[in-house]
């Protein structure tokens, strides 16, 4: 009888053990959503909140590298047609363009002793930190420079 109430002691403290250490994990687990459009999304596009929903993740066999959160896609732009329902790959978002081709930009070109300014027209689509060309308006010159987060340009010295 004794020999039976120690097995039976061992047993629960293993018992006990296991379930400490391994139901906190099982409690912390958190459930895994993607952000899926709920409209379709073409290229080029600006993604709104209202385009796009989280859902939980059902399927285990899910390939990684989709969005699982809505500020990795609101105001992100669409490479590609995103389709809705599917989950979206955050290789196919970029940030929005501070410039875009033929809008008007600032231009301005500084040095220790000087700063000018002039008006310029962007030849191309360009986000923030971006070397594109744009052509001087006053002068008709094409110059280089670097996109500013206000939408200007700094032209780069020759």
């Amino acid at each position: 009888m004794m020999l039976c109430l120690k097995n039976v002691m061992k047993n629960w403290l293993v018992g006990a053990v296991f379930a400490a250490l391994i139901g906190p994990a099982a409690a912390f687990a958190q459930a895994k959503y993607a952000v899926v459009p709920s409209i379709t999304i073409y290229p080029g596009d600006v993604i709104s909140e209202s385009a796009v929903d989280a859902v939980a993740v059902t399927n285990p066999n899910l390939a990684p590298g989709y969005a699982s959160a809505l500020e990795q896609v609101v105001g992100k732009v669409a490479r590609r047609t995103l389709i809705a329902g599917r989950t979206i790959p955050l290789g196919l978002l970029q940030e929005p363009f501070a410039v875009k081709r033929g809008n008007n930009v600032r231009l301005t070109f500084s040095s220790s002793q000087m700063v000018i300014s002039a008006r310029g027209s962007s030849t191309q689509d360009a986000m923030v930190g971006d070397l594109i060309k744009v052509r001087n308006l006053d002068t008709g010159v094409t110059v280089s420079g670097t996109v500013m987060a206000d939408g200007s340009v700094e032209v780069l010295q020759r």
